[in-house]
């Protein structure tokens, strides 16, 4: 048996900052400062700086030269292209979960769906957000190739900070749980040409509601008297 091996504080950082990003407790744009973290997490700063050049690999978190460390900024454009690449990467993946590991794919979605049902009925937003990511993630692990795989993880983490910003909305949760339902359907009846259409209609509706938000959020702080 090989034993694990523990965390380094570095791990624990990036983790409990990405956190904090994915589930909104940091704003997007938010200035992180490393002597505050560190003070906060009881740690020195040398692992602070390296979770966040790591999350920085992860799209999480800007580097300004001069001016400092951010959370990162969704514009609308970055909205439009996250959620083409999200697109494309998707679409290509149930095809090929589909053709290569149905019966996985089926088990696991079937899985997840349960447990969002269960979490939509009961209104943990919480809960019902971090297992619509594993939902999708299950489509990606499953397409069997690992150049899908790895271009997801890319975005993933800024889908997850978007999704949470979106999960108290009851009118989307609602369009969310009929679609997770109906996708299950499909990948039960191995149809994956009306899967990729569910899915492009699925994200698109997602990415709108995005840049509706943003538009909002926009709208709000334009109403704020300087």
């Amino acid at each position: 048996m090989k034993l694990k091996r523990p965390k380094s504080l570095t791990e624990l950082a990036a983790e409990e900052v990405r956190a904090r990003i994915i589930d909104g407790r940091i704003g997007l744009g938010a200035a992180l400062s490393e002597n505050a973290l560190a003070a906060e997490l009881g740690i020195s700063k040398t692992p602070v700086r390296e979770a966040l050049l790591q999350l920085k690999q992860e799209g999480l978190v800007e580097v300004q030269p001069q001016r400092g460390t951010y959370v990162f900024r969704m514009a609308a454009e970055q909205v439009v292209m996250i959620s083409e690449l999200r697109e494309i990467l998707e679409v290509a993946a149930i095809k090929a979960a589909v053709a290569r590991n149905p019966d996985a794919l089926v088990e696991r979605m079937g899985a997840v769906f349960a447990a969002m049902r269960h979490a939509y009925e009961a209104g943990d937003r919480l809960a019902y957000r971090q297992l619509d990511a594993e939902y999708h993630e299950a489509i990606i692990e499953l397409c069997g190739n690992p150049y899908i795989r790895s271009a997801y993880r890319q975005i993933s983490f800024c889908i997850q900070a978007l999704r949470s910003r979106l999960s108290s909305e009851d009118q989307l949760n609602r369009l969310s749980i009929a679609d997770h339902r109906e996708m299950l359907r499909l990948a039960k009846a191995r149809d994956a040409a009306a899967l990729q259409k569910l899915l492009r209609a699925h994200i698109g509706q997602t990415r709108q509601s995005y840049l509706a938000v943003l538009d909002r959020r926009d709208g709000e702080a334009a109403s704020v008297p300087a």
